[in-house]
């Protein structure tokens, strides 16, 4: 079944369903809001589950090639101690790969040199589509209408077409913290792939790149909308005594690479993935906290499943309905446990709470870091043909 399709946004999800949809034979617009392509953010761990994703989408190949393997890591306290390991060659044994880690801006670039040029369109900001024809849906795009046979809606946290299919939803909430990141500017000495550093009410971690840089963040116990005149500087002071390579992450930082940004979450699970013609996916569907580094791979897993869906299905009413039934329960159970991660790992504060959690994370079995992992990164991605 072929068709045609507009993919409302232009970031992972909106580039990995338009491959998805386009090796199906699906002929596919990507419009992006932005006036220049989606590079902006700083760097992203991939897990087993988004890897296959992107190998049935056919580009895992590229973006492996351009990330760095995580085989050694894990969580430690400020000064430095070892709460828990992170056994990256367990989990490639396990799982058939390790867990990677790639800056966003190359993963970006990965896919969109998999798709035509003329398939993605920048600038372009769609507020509303009419659905109210049964078997067409049309995208207002300046003077132009396009009509199409499908609707994606990756548009984000703040997707305007989720606020239009569910007026009645709230929408996202603040979840009580906010992250601040960046890449290095040069390469940092690093004796771990990937790492974790818990404090009360704060968090932070590195991932360590192929060409020696690292990207770092911090995530904090915050109001919303606080914003700093010197970021760095407010990091400097707020980590400066935490353990190495943490003030050397920060002093190889140039200030004007720091990206701040509140996080927000669905707490409020969307009642569907899909509304007539149009399907979510992304953040747009399940937007959930970065507490599981499973944000991306589960948009990742939205764009496989719905190319195999409309593959297989005999009209795209019968495919949007299996792509809800097979995505909403695993994003939104895998987003209910990202809030919980976060709660009992960096939004934990109070100094009891945080010492039996230490305590309890330094007596439990490596194991058991592995089996956290698998929960989630456990996932088999449909073949596209």
């Amino acid at each position: 079944m072929g068709g045609t399709a507009v993919v409302v946004g232009g970031g992972i999800g909106g580039l990995a369903t338009a491959l998805g949809l386009r090796r199906i034979g699906w002929e596919v617009t990507v419009l992006e809001r932005a006036a220049a392509p989606a590079d902006a953010g700083a760097g992203i761990s991939l897990h087993a589950n988004g890897l296959r994703a992107l190998d049935a989408l056919g580009v895992g190949a590229a973006v492996r090639a351009a990330a760095r393997p995580q085989y050694n890591g894990g969580t430690r306290t400020p000064a430095g101690g070892r709460l828990a390991r992170m056994d990256g060659a367990a989990l490639a044994r396990e799982l058939g790969t390790p867990i990677v880690g790639i800056p966003r801006a190359a993963l970006h670039q990965v896919l969109r040199a998999a798709l035509p040029p003329k398939c993605l369109r920048v600038g372009v900001r769609v507020a509303s589509v009419d659905d109210s024809a049964p078997d067409r849906i049309a995208v207002p795009v300046g003077e132009e209408v396009l009509a199409v046979d499908l609707v994606v809606a990756a548009d984000g946290v703040g997707s305007r077409l989720r606020g239009q299919a569910f007026p009645g939803h709230p929408g996202p909430v603040y979840s009580g913290s906010t992250v601040l990141r960046a890449i290095t500017g040069r390469p940092v000495g690093l004796s771990s792939d990937f790492e974790l550093t818990w404090g009360p009410g704060a968090e932070f971690g590195h991932i360590a790149f192929a060409d020696g840089r690292a990207e770092w963040h911090a995530v904090l116990n915050s109001p919303p909308g606080v914003r700093h005149a010197d970021p760095l500087g407010v990091l400097r002071r707020r980590f400066g005594a935490w353990h190495d390579p943490i003030p050397a992450l920060l002093e190889a930082t140039a200030p004007e690479a720091v990206l701040h940004h509140d996080i927000h979450e669905l707490v409020t699970p969307l009642p569907s993935f899909v509304s007539g013609r149009i399907a979510f996916l992304g953040d747009a569907a399940h937007a959930m906290t970065p507490h599981l580094g499973q944000g991306a791979c589960q948009a990742l897993e939205d764009a496989a499943t719905l190319a195999a869906a409309l593959a297989a299905a005999p009209s795209v009413s019968a495919a949007l309905a299996r792509y809800d039934a097979e995505r909403r329960p695993r994003a939104q159970s895998v987003a209910r446990a990202a809030r919980q991660a976060g709660r009992m790992g960096q939004q934990l504060s109070h100094p009891v709470a945080v010492a039996l959690r230490n305590t309890a994370l330094r007596l439990a079995p490596s194991r058991a870091t592995v089996r956290a992992v698998l929960r989630h990164a456990d996932w088999t991605a449909p073949s596209l043909g």
